[in-house]
């Protein structure tokens, strides 16, 4: 009987800390509904959306979620909570692939892709898998990724 519960109680622990990663990080659903929320957003009216992605504000910071933009002209970041203003162009993951490049060629108007790079999780300094969702709205090209 005593076997039993602790096994009981093993099982709790194990599933209760993946419940609560899960509840940390975001999930690829989540990831996903925040940029179907940001192209919307983006529609209504750019400039106020482009603010409230790099602000994290109107309830586009959730987690270690949040959209990022950039112009299709010149691959500058027009939306991001630190970057803004710089070259997603030039962005490479920690294995050094040129994800910002990746992002801007595989973003389709009206079409969600996915991007996967190499990312450091906050709160780590060890990359792991990262996954964006692109679109391209207009003249921006708009993203939101998750961490696998």
């Amino acid at each position: 009987m005593l076997r039993k519960l602790v096994s009981s109680l093993g099982a709790l622990v194990v599933f209760g800390t993946g419940v609560a990663l899960a509840q940390q990080f975001g999930t690829a659903a989540e990831a996903k509904a925040m940029l179907d929320k940001a192209v919307a957003a983006v529609k209504v009216d750019k400039a106020k959306a482009l603010a409230a992605f790099t602000a994290g504000s109107d309830g586009f910071k959730d987690r270690d979620l949040y959209p990022f933009c950039a112009n299709v002209s010149d691959g500058l970041f027009s939306a991001h909570p630190t970057l803004t203003g710089k070259s997603l162009k030039d962005l490479k993951d920690k294995d050094g692939k040129v994800l910002g490049e990746a992002i801007l060629t595989t973003a389709q108007e009206g079409k969600v892709s996915e991007v996967e790079y190499k990312w450091t999780r906050p709160g780590s300094d060890q990359p792991v898998a990262k996954v964006s969702f692109v679109t391209k709205i207009g003249d921006q090209v708009c993203a939101v990724g998750y961490y696998k």
